[in-house]
C-alpha cells in the first residue's frame, strides 16, 4: 500500500476529517493560506498537506484562547484534572494508529512511535494527580495576629512550540500540565510534522466537545516568519515554551525577553557518556548504542560523545563497531528495523558536512559515514575517533554520529565532558561508588540530567527534564516544573485590630 494511503487510513482511524485546515480553536478554521506538504522521510514522497494559517487566522486562535482562559481558570483544579484524565483515556484508545502516524511522518521506529504516545498518556496521568497538589507555603509573620502564605494562580494563554523529533510527546508535556494549572494554550508544531499535530488536536477536540468546552487546546500551523514571530511577540501570551535548536532559542529569548515575557527553552544537547575501566561493559554497550542510534540520532538527548578510560577503550570501541554492523536500517514501520531515516535531505546534508569537517580536523571514521543509496533520507550510523582539538565536536549534529575519546583519569574525563557549550544529558558507567558520586557532585557533570549506569536518552516523565548553558535552562514534565505555568502570589492577612509595620517601622499620624 502506498504511504499516502497509509497516512489517509491512519488519519481516518484517528477521526480526522477531510478538512486540511491548519488552525483550530476546538473547531477547524477554513483558511486559504499556503499549502504545507508533509513528506515521508522513508521514501521522500508526499503524505498529505494542510493549509497554513495566516495572521488573521492566528488572531482568531489567540482570541479563542483568551476567552477560554477566563472560564477555564475558574474551574477547580481537580475538575480540570478530570478533563485531562479523559484526554489520557482518548490517547489510550488511539495509541496504535497515532504511534504509527508518528513513525510514518517523523521516521522513528514503530516501538519509539508507540512509546511517544505512551509518554503522552503517562504525563496525563501525572497531571491528574498534580491537579490536587498545586500547593503553596505558609510562613510565620513577624507581626502579631498576621498570617502569611503564598498561592499559585493560572498564568494565561501559553504558546507551545514543538520540534519534529518528538512531534506529539513534548506538546503533551506542556499541555497536560498547563491545562491542570488553569491555562489555555496555542500550539505551533514543526512544519515538518503537521499531520501528527492535526491528529492530536482532533483527539483533544473530541474530549472537549464531550464536556461542552472549547478554546483550551488550540492549534496554529504556519510559517515561523509570520505566525511564529507573531506568537513570540504577543503580549497576550505570557509564556512561550519552545523546543528546538540553540539558534532558535536565542531568537525566542530575544523577542520574548524584550517584552518581559517568560520563556521555557529546551534546546540542543551534546550529550556524553563516560565509561570507566570498572564499568559493566555489556550494560554500557547497550545504552551507548541506543543512545547514539535511536531515533537516528535525532533526540535532544542522543549520545554524541563517548569518553572511554584507556583500560577498556580499545575493546569497547571494537564492540561498538560490531554492534553498529548489526543495526538493521530501513522502513520504521517494519518491526525488524532498528534505525529509520533522517527527517529530510537537509538533515542528511548536515551530517555529511559535519563528517567533512571531521576529516579536515583530523578525525578518523571507524565505521559508517555515508549516505545510503535508496529512496528516502537514510544514512549509515557513524563512529569517529576524535581528539580534543576538533572544533566540530563542540557542535550538535542531529544525526547518528558519535565521537570517541580516550582518557586516563576521571578528572580528565570530567574536564572533557563539560568542555562544550551545551548541558542537557550525561551519563557515567562505573561500579565504583566514589566515581559515581563524584560525577553527581558539584565538580561533576554540569548538565541538567546526570545518570549513573543509565544512558543519556530515555527520560521518564516524573523527573524535571531540561538542561543548562546553551540548552536554555528550562524544565518540563515532572517534579515542580508546573510552577512555570502559574504565577506566584504572596498574601498577608491581618486578623487583629492593630496595624504594625514590618521591620519595626513606625508611622503615626
Amino acid at each position: 500500500m502506498a504511504k499516502e494511503m497509509v497516512a489517509e487510513d491512519l488519519l481516518k482511524q484517528l477521526g480526522v476529517e477531510a478538512s486540511n485546515a491548519g488552525a483550530c480553536t476546538g473547531k477547524w478554521i477554513d483558511t486559504d493560506g499556503p499549502e504545507l506538504i508533509s513528506y515521508n522521510p522513508t521514501d521522500g514522497q508526499p503524505l498529505a498537506s494542510v493549509r497554513q494559517a495566516k495572521i488573521a487566522d492566528y488572531e482568531r486562535v489567540i482570541g479563542a484562547a483568551q476567552d477560554a482562559f477566563r472560564d477555564w481558570r475558574m474551574l477547580p483544579a481537580p475538575q480540570r484534572g478530570e478533563i485531562v484524565r479523559q484526554l489520557g483515556d482518548e490517547l489510550r484508545a488511539h495509541k496504535e494508529p497515532l504511534g504509527r502516524l508518528v513513525s510514518l511522518e517523523m521516521g522513528k521506529i514503530l516501538s519509539e512511535g508507540l512509546g511517544e504516545v505512551q509518554e503522552m498518556i503517562d504525563i496525563c496521568d501525572f497531571a491528574v494527580g498534580l491537579s490536587r497538589q498545586l500547593y503553596g507555603l505558609t510562613m510565620h509573620s513577624e507581626r502579631a495576629q498576621h498570617r502569611m502564605y503564598e498561592q499559585w494562580h493560572p498564568l494565561g494563554p501559553i504558546g507551545i512550540i514543538t520540534a519534529f523529533n518528538f512531534p506529539v510527546a513534548v506538546w503533551a508535556w506542556n499541555a497536560a500540565i498547563a491545562a491542570v494549572c488553569g491555562d489555555s494554550m496555542i500550539w505551533k508544531p514543526s512544519s515538518k510534522t503537521p499531520l501528527t499535530a492535526v491528529a492530536v488536536q482532533q483527539i483533544a477536540n473530541r474530549v472537549m466537545q464531550r464536556n461542552n468546552l472549547s478554546g483550551v487546546f488550540n492549534l496554529v500551523i504556519g510559517r515561523g516568519s509570520e505566525v511564529g514571530e507573531a506568537l513570540l511577540a504577543d503580549r497576550r501570551v505570557p509564556l512561550i515554551s519552545a523546543t528546538g535548536s540553540c539558534r532558535m532559542g536565542v531568537r525566542i529569548a530575544e523577542v520574548v525577553g524584550k517584552r518581559l515575557g517568560r520563556s521555557l527553552l529546551e534546546l540542543g544537547g551534546n550529550n556524553a557518556v563516560i565509561v570507566m575501566d570498572d564499568a559493566d561493559q555489556e550494560l554500557a554497550l547497550r545504552a551507548c548504542t541506543f543512545g547514539a542510534v535511536g531515533t537516528a540520532g535525532q533526540r535532544c538527548t542522543s549520545t554524541r560523545r563517548l569518553i572511554l578510560q584507556k583500560g577498556i577503550a580499545a575493546d569497547f570501541t571494537e564492540r561498538m563497531v560490531k554492534a553498529y554492523g548489526r543495526v538493521n536500517i530501513g522502513d520504521p514501520l517494519d518491526p525488524a528495523t532498528l534505525m529509520g531515516p533522517l527527517i529530510d535531505d537537509g538533515a542528511r546534508d548536515d551530517m555529511m558536512n559535519a563528517l567533512q569537517k571531521v576529516r579536515e580536523q583530523g578525525g578518523e571514521i571507524l565505521c559508517g559515514g555515508n549516505k545510503i543509496d535508496r529512496p528516502g533520507f537514510f544514512v549509515e550510523p557513524t563512529i569517529v575517533r576524535a581528539h580534543e582539538g576538533m572544533e566540530i565536536v563542540r557542535e550538535e549534529t542531529f544525526a547518528p554520529l558519535v565521537y570517541i575519546f580516550e582518557v586516563e583519569t576521571l578528572d580528565e574525563a570530567l574536564a572533557l565532558h563539560n568542555d562544550v557549550p551545551q548541558g542537557l544529558s550525561s551519563s557515567i558507567f562505573t561500579t565504583n561508588l566514589i566515581s559515581a558520586e563524584t560525577f553527581l557532585s558539584h565538580r561533576g557533570s554540569d548538565c541538567g540530567i546526570a545518570n549513573v549506569n543509565v544512558g543519556t536518552s530515555g527520560a521518564e516523565i516524573g523527573g524535571a527534564f531540561g538542561g543548562e548553558k546553551d540548552t536554555g535552562g528550562g524544565r518540563e514534565s515532572g517534579s515542580d516544573s508546573w510552577k512555570i505555568y502559574m504565577r506566584r502570589q504572596t498574601n498577608t492577612l491581618n486578623w487583629g485590630s492593630e496595624m504594625p509595620l514590618a521591620q519595626g517601622v513606625e508611622f503615626d499620624l
